[in-house]
This record gives C-alpha cells, structure tokens and sequence, in this order.
C-alpha cells in the first residue's frame, strides 16, 4: 500500500523523534542497581570485607545526600562538591575508614565534619548512638534534615568547632574525623575511651590517614594510608 505524502511525512517524523529520544520517556535512575554495582565494584573488589559495613553501604542512598546537580555521580568513585568548599568522600574511603574502626552495635561514636551526613547515617546503621559536629552551619543544618527524614534518630548533629569535641557526651568508644589537621587535637584524644579507635587523615600538603588506637601510654598507632581531604578549619590559638 502506497501511503499518502501527509503520512510518509508523519512516519519519517516518528522515526527521526525515536532516534533522537524526542518525545520517549525519561527512565528514573535504578539507584539501587547502582549501589549494587558500587559494592561489588568498588568496595568488595578492594579490601573491604565486613559484611556489616558492606550492608550499610549496600543500603545508604548516597544519591539523596549531594546537591540534586551531582545526583547522577552519586555512586562514582570520587569525591563530590556539596558547597561551601566541602565535599562527601569517596564511596572507598568511608568504607574503608568505617571498617577500620570495627564499630560495635554497643558504641558511642564521635565524627568530626559531618558534612553531609553520609558517613555519620553509615554508623548508624553499626553503632548505638553518633555524635556528628559540623563547623558550616548550613552544612550542618541541612545534614539534621537530611537524616530526619531518613529516619536516624540516633545521630545527633551539632553546628560547632570540631577541635573541642562533644564533651558532655564523652567518652567515646570510636572517633572519626573527615578533615585534615595538622595534628591530631589534644581534645578529641582526651574524649576517646581507652581501648578506643580513631580514624583521622592529618597533614597539609602531604596528608595520611591514620587508624590509632588509645592506650593508657597513649596513642598507638595500626594502619595508615595515603589520602586528600579538606583541611580541618577552627584550630584554637594557642
């Protein structure tokens, strides 16, 4: 059957707009496949290996803690802006620091940097309660609504420097510090229970992370591993 030039003009339209994603429906992003993908790839295929910090990843929808602009990058394996200078860490690094301290359903936690709260939500999901300090303001206001609305009500987040701790709550089972000092604060050590781990990236130009553990000689010092993080801001005058 010969079509009508109205129509082969029709059908040549049609084609061209199926070929150019014109007019076809826009798929929502598979977060959950992508997580997925982020374990195995990532994470499982590195060295992480605790199947309880494994399942908290599994499960954290990182997507839903950076700006909606960087939410198709969410479960890349980088770092990310998410403003005023600051950014969420790598899927790896939170990992690895998170098994790094081997935290127990039991423990009080203490992060220095919330940030957005993706690493504190990831130690709800292990501890029994964190204590999260934000410097920036906004930061930290939004990270509150962030991980209400998730349901975390066992984070607690407070705007504030972060070289003083959280001293009314400690001591602390684990610290964890998501920005670089020059040096590890003197306050943060004071707050660690003895037997207690520390995760903290210290230095400037060169920077490493370091899992310590407190003694009663003091800090003692298991692993440590090359990184680049924001520099910690708010250090006291001495």
């Amino acid at each position: 059957m010969t079509l009508p030039p109205a129509c082969v003009g029709l059908v040549i339209l049609a084609v061209a707009c199926r070929a150019s994603g014109k007019g076809s429906q826009v798929l929502a992003p598979d977060w959950d496949a992508q997580r997925a993908a982020m374990v195995d790839e990532q994470l499982r295929a590195r060295d992480i290996r605790s199947p309880r910090v494994l399942e908290a990843m599994r499960k954290m929808p990182r997507h839903l803690f950076v700006p909606e602009s960087q939410r198709g990058n969410a479960y890349e394996d980088r770092p990310l802006p998410i403003g005023h200078g600051q950014t969420i860490s790598q899927p790896y690094i939170v990992a690895f620091m998170t098994q790094a301290l081997d935290v127990r359903a039991t423990d009080r936690v203490l992060e220095i940097g919330t940030g957005s709260g993706y690493q504190a939500a990831v130690l709800g999901e292990l501890a029994k309660e964190v204590y999260t300090i934000e410097i920036v303001t906004p930061l930290a206001e939004r990270a509150r609504e962030t991980l209400t609305a998730l349901g975390y009500r066992s984070v607690h987040v407070r705007a504030g420097n972060g070289y003083l701790g959280w001293p009314e709550q400690a001591p602390f089972d684990r610290v964890i510090v998501t920005a670089a000092p020059d040096e590890v604060p003197p306050a943060l050590v004071d707050q660690l229970s003895v037997g207690g781990l520390m995760a903290i990236p210290v230095g400037t130009i060169d920077q490493e992370l370091r899992i310590l553990r407190k003694t009663a000689a003091g800090l003692e010092t298991l692993q440590t591993l090359p990184v680049r993080f924001v520099p910690m801001t708010g250090k006291p005058k001495s």
